[in-house]
């Protein structure tokens, strides 16, 4: 069963490289007492990922932030070593996007959100989404149909909703 508009994020522990290596994040740490936008994408240089969805919400962070978004979240079934290398390439991580690797999937299985597309190489990743989090409850989800597509889960359309 897929999370929904109202429901609290399960505890999840993803990765991030953090300047000795990779490190253990708390994903409800980062969402306890403060408004999150968290979006996820099938995989780190795969096309729409890197040439859509990342980019929408960096060119929308400002307008975010004005919106009193504290933090924006990319969660992609990836180490960290790919999601770092692929953040300082595409400007993520200087745009201030903070970028969480779920490598073994639990978090995005946990709440629903996982596909497997094997003639694409993609096993155990997750579905393009966008959400807004409020202390720890899902305010806003969006889902694409498609995870080739990204229109209703792009930072625009999160952002009309806020």
């Amino acid at each position: 069963m897929s999370i929904s508009a109202g429901d609290a994020l399960p505890g999840a522990t993803l990765t991030k490289m953090g300047p000795d290596g990779p490190e253990q994040v708390d994903l409800a740490k980062i969402t306890k007492g403060r408004k999150v936008a968290i979006f996820a994408v099938p995989g780190a240089y795969t096309p729409t990922c890197t040439m859509a969805h990342l980019p929408s919400f960096i060119r929308t962070k400002a307008q975010f932030d004005e919106k009193g978004v504290d933090e924006i979240v990319c969660i992609s079934v990836n180490d960290p070593f790919v999601l770092n290398a692929w953040g300082e390439e595409t400007g993520a991580h200087d745009a201030g996007i903070t970028i969480l690797g779920d490598a073994e999937s639990a978090f995005t299985t946990a709440i629903g959100m996982d596909f497997t597309a094997p003639p694409a190489g993609l096993i155990a990743r997750s579905k393009r989404y966008a959400m807004l989090v409020e202390d720890n409850v899902v305010k806003v989800l969006h889902v694409e149909d498609s995870p080739g597509t990204c229109e209703a889960t792009a930072g625009e359309a999160l952002l009309a909703e806020i």
